[in-house]
């Protein structure tokens, strides 16, 4: 089971493409000025089902990727594992959060880099209001990295989306 605040079922504007966009319920961090403070109670939300996810995302065949966002999605890395599964091979998945890349390898929870690896982009680092910036592409402030995820992993060290990082 999975805790959420809600879902999106068409965004152009949290990720690539047409996405669904699943906000997990709970976040660790509290950034100030965070977009999305009614997300950060982990007992808030709903519980849903993976399966019950996966079947409505399947049921659009315009989407073309999932992004897992918050709250602070990999505080549930095992649920959106499952998610991940259901999901593995007919859509695109990105996640944000409010870790660093860095900082997510080093968590104890095994799923968190068993969720990494299923995904194609990660948006990492936390919110910083002060440098906050609305021409940014897919992220808050200009300190977060859209990371290609499996370059990184392969790397061991982050590696930008090349079409992001000039920004």
């Amino acid at each position: 089971m999975l805790r959420i605040a809600g879902t999106i079922g068409e965004s152009i504007v949290d990720g690539p493409g047409f996405r669904y966009v699943i906000f997990t319920q709970g976040c660790p961090h509290g950034c100030p000025g965070c977009h999305n403070p009614e997300t950060h109670d982990f007992s808030g939300g709903k519980l849903i089902d993976s399966d019950t996810l996966v079947q409505d995302i399947l049921k659009n065949p315009l989407l073309s990727g999932v992004t897992f966002s918050g709250g602070e999605p990999f505080c549930q890395a095992e649920a959106l594992c499952a998610v991940a599964e259901g999901l593995q091979g007919k859509k695109q998945l990105m996640a944000y959060s409010g870790y660093t890349l860095e900082q997510l390898l080093c968590l104890p929870d095994p799923w968190v880099c068993k969720l990494l690896s299923k995904l194609t982009m990660l948006v990492d680092g936390p919110f910083i209001e002060a440098q906050k910036g609305l021409e940014l592409r897919f992220r808050g402030s200009s300190n977060q990295r859209v990371l290609d995820v499996l370059a990184s992993l392969a790397a061991g060290q982050a590696v930008w989306m090349k079409e992001y990082q000039s920004e």
